[in-house]
């Protein structure tokens, strides 16, 4: 790289950031394109769909977006689903734009004439770019409605937008810990949810499962979050964000008796000690080197919003390299055309399967949750939620 390059990317660079402040979501992409075109290189950027299914372009005028990619077999998919640049096969990259650890798309970058596309630095250049427009991503689209259309394949309901509201992104991480999760049907979901908060040594997660469908089952799970993040926020353990939960079911749904199934959890991150509650909740997986050891039985109680008699807490020690692996009955209750069950053995096997494989967190669940969604042959008669939390070798 020359000095008159090095100065073309600080001002690629320094033009994107400069914008980004008062921009528009639809001049987001056109802005990204127009700061790297000094540089001879033209970019297109691609969201991943809501339901993680495929990349679909964001526009860059007024013309239609092109074809979505499909993430089962393009290069693109590829660079999306292992978080790795691949080459177009055209003089260009595909790669994976991230925020943070959370894949939000990727971009393809296509190169002039003449440049070495096998250069390290160009592609961690390129790779930095795609990091930066994944961030802007992320601060930009809550400016409108133009990024969220442009990823969506069908419209989303009432409950699902209401989701959408409340759940952070679907993939986080620290040097020691991964979360992941991923909802099954995205656009129709209604009680499901998670939630979780990294703070210093503490990794806290929670799964739910609302009664019900649609918007009150979403309220319900809103209701719950809320309620438990209040009292985690002001210091509350997990018994007292479980009590917190249920006053606010109680007082906003009273006789109605609107409850919500959960799995409220704690990791000390330093020691790999667990506590949880299970609030009549499937009962956690734990996977140690990719490989199933047993469910976590403990710490059982009544549903969220049914008080109960007695609050029990569910104990563990985690290891290095160990997973655990939440869910909601959606996933094991799940029933192809003969009735059966997919169950938990099935959920298992594919966990153990991708585990093996060396995919990343979230590229596994990705995988599991479609699993689920051919195994059901038809629309999904229940929420499904799968959340994955890893503690990184030392």
């Amino acid at each position: 790289m020359t000095s008159e390059q090095d100065g073309l990317w600080l001002g690629a660079l320094s033009g994107m950031l400069g914008r980004s402040h008062r921009w528009q979501p639809e001049e987001l992409a056109p802005t990204v394109a127009t700061a790297l075109a000094p540089l001879g290189i033209r970019t297109t950027i691609f969201l991943v769909d809501d339901e993680q299914r495929a990349l679909r372009m964001i526009p860059t005028g007024n013309g239609p977006a092109g074809e979505p990619l499909s993430l089962e077999d393009t290069a693109a998919g590829q660079a999306f689903s292992m978080v790795r640049t691949q080459p177009t096969g055209d003089s260009g990259w595909w790669v994976p734009m991230v925020n943070g650890t959370d894949r939000l798309g990727v971009i393809e970058f296509a190169f002039p004439s003449g440049l070495d596309t096998r250069d390290e630095v160009l592609r961690r250049r390129c790779e930095t770019v795609a990091g930066l427009v994944g961030h802007l991503v992320t601060v930009t689209a809550p400016k409108g409605d133009f990024l969220r259309q442009a990823r969506r394949a069908r419209p989303m309901s009432a409950s699902a937008e209401l989701l959408d509201q409340m759940l952070p992104p679907m993939t986080v991480a620290s040097e020691r810990l991964t979360i992941s999760a991923i909802l099954e049907p995205r656009c129709e979901v209604g009680g499901d949810g998670y939630d979780y908060a990294i703070d210093r040594s503490i990794a806290r997660m929670s799964v739910f499962d609302a009664v019900g469908h649609g918007l009150r089952a979403g309220l319900a799970h809103t209701v719950a979050t809320v309620s438990i993040r209040a009292a985690r926020r002001a210091g509350g353990d997990l018994p007292a964000q479980a009590a917190a939960a249920d006053a606010a079911l109680l007082e906003q749904f009273g006789a109605e008796a609107r409850f919500v199934t959960a799995i409220l959890a704690e990791l000390d991150m330093d020691t790999g000690s667990l506590r949880y509650i299970n609030a009549g909740h499937p009962a956690p997986l734990l996977l140690r080197n990719g490989k199933y050891v047993k469910e976590l039985p403990a710490g059982r109680r009544t549903p969220l919003g049914v008080p109960p008699s007695a609050m029990a807490i569910g104990l563990e020690l985690l290891h290095p390299g160990d997973s655990l692996l939440l869910y909601t009955d959606g996933i094991t209750e799940a029933r192809n055309a003969e009735r059966e069950m997919f169950g938990t053995g099935r959920l298992i096997e594919h966990a153990e399967r991708h585990a093996a494989a060396g995919l990343p967190a979230p590229e596994t669940l990705r995988r599991l949750a479609h699993a689920v969604a051919e195994f059901h042959e038809g629309p999904a008669v229940d929420d499904a939620t799968l959340l994955l939390v890893g503690l990184d070798p030392l």
